[in-house]
């Protein structure tokens, strides 16, 4: 199986995932994000942070699918990017939107229950991100960290929830995203049965009844 320099493959990974905040930076700074310029980087840094939150959520599939099994090597660094991306979300809808007016923000939070969906969800993520390192992953141990970043699955669904709920007109997009979560966890829960249904069989036959 083809494995690739790793070092070399996180560095362009890296590259890559700040593609979309450059462009995203440099459309702001030229004037050309549309007629409402925050909705429009609000609404861009919320999609990207489901896209990398997704990717990570691929690399299991992935991995079984094909036996690549080098790409776990990147998974953290694209949930680091989720996080970022989702950092600058919130950012935006802090800064931009509300202008650090913390008295908006609660009440917007309390009277909007897609704020509130979205609010839970990167606070979700913030436990994965501040867990991301090897010496966390030592600390907790492998089984209590695995069963920590499950929180992932939760922090993506809320963030569909979020963004279906926070489009006014056309759902097609974040339609498209639920399909695709369905997919990845649907995935996991058909694999979790069968491997499941495989253990029972196997015992089944190393131990018969007596």
């Amino acid at each position: 199986m083809f494995s690739p320099d790793i070092k070399y493959t996180r560095f362009v990974l890296f590259m890559n995932g700040l593609v979309p905040a450059t462009l995203l930076a440099w459309d702001a700074y030229q004037g050309r994000l549309g007629a409402n310029p925050i909705e429009f980087a609000t609404r861009a840094t919320g999609a990207l942070t489901l896209v990398f939150l997704f990717v990570t959520l691929a690399v299991t599939p992935l991995r079984k699918l094909t036996g690549a099994n080098w790409v776990v090597k990147l998974r953290r660094q694209v949930g680091l990017y989720a996080f970022f991306y989702g950092c600058l979300h919130l950012l935006t809808y802090v800064w931009f939107d509300k202008f650090f007016g913390a008295r908006e923000i609660v009440a917007d939070v309390w009277a909007r229950p897609f704020i509130t969906i979205g609010m839970a969800s990167f606070l979700l993520l913030v436990p994965l991100a501040a867990t991301s390192t090897n010496g966390m992953i030592k600390r907790l141990g492998g089984k209590r960290w695995a069963k920590l970043h499950k929180l992932t699955y939760v922090a993506a669904v809320g963030g569909v929830i979020h963004f279906y709920m926070g489009v006014k007109a056309d759902t097609t997009i974040p339609i498209l995203f639920a399909v695709a979560l369905a997919l990845l966890l649907g995935y996991r829960w058909v694999k979790g049965r069968m491997d499941a249904t495989a253990k029972g069989a196997t015992l089944g036959i190393q131990t018969p009844p007596r």
